[in-house]
């Protein structure tokens, strides 16, 4: 699958469907709900933070990577693993500490699987970038498999299509800053940010329904 060429609409799409399927109805259901409308856009913000620190500090990596500072690249992808526990760390009130752990080792092979996709850009190697894509779409499936294992609120498909258009965006990513191409960079770094809060919003969406005792 080319990562850089799904179409922009796939976002749009999943962004719909999850609202629907996903998000509380206290907007509408009277002044009785805003408690718990008050939590869950709490919460909300809260997941939106963390979702953009994720796409913020693996770009970092990538700038700093690309212009062979190993020092800044370093201290970026410490960024990126304490942002990677934060977010692991904000379902195990969820589903318990083990799940806990198993999201955050996931998220950690979808790090591991751009770095990875990185590092053959660096080289100049085609046959590395086509490996790392292959890790990359492997880990959209695991990562959707255990999201949608969780909570019935979040259909598989629609999970996997979101995280494949954010693995689409980090590839498409790495490709423009490497090529120097900054205004079409600007323009995907504004959509991957867009793309952060439907994945976030859809998240809390799902735990708020999922979880009515605890919003």
């Amino acid at each position: 699958m080319n990562f850089p060429k799904l179409k922009p609409y796939v976002a749009a799409v999943c962004s719909t469907l999850l609202f629907a399927m996903a998000v509380p109805s206290y907007a509408h259901e009277g002044h009785a709900n805003i408690p718990e409308a008050t939590k869950t856009v709490q919460t909300n913000a809260v997941l939106r933070d963390l979702w953009v620190g994720h796409a913020f500090w693996v770009r970092n990596v990538v700038v700093e990577t690309l212009r062979g500072n190993k020092a800044g690249a370093s201290a970026a992808e410490q960024g990126v693993v304490a942002n990677a526990k934060q977010i692991a760390a904000s379902i195990e009130p969820f589903y318990g500490k083990a799940a806990s752990e198993k999201l955050f080792k996931l998220l950690a092979g979808h790090y591991g699987a751009v770095k990875q996709y990185l590092d053959a850009t660096t080289e100049g190697s085609k046959s590395k970038q086509d490996a790392a894509m292959k890790v990359l779409t492997s880990n959209v499936d695991e990562i959707a498999t255990f999201l949608s294992g969780a909570n019935p609120n979040l259909p598989f498909e629609t999970l996997k299509s979101l995280l494949l258009a954010h693995g689409g965006h980090h590839v498409q990513q790495i490709q423009q800053i490497k090529a120097k191409q900054y205004a079409e960079e600007a323009r995907t770094w504004s959509a991957m940010k867009d793309h952060m809060y439907v994945i976030a919003d859809a998240l809390t969406g799902a735990l708020a329904k999922q979880f009515p005792d605890k919003f």
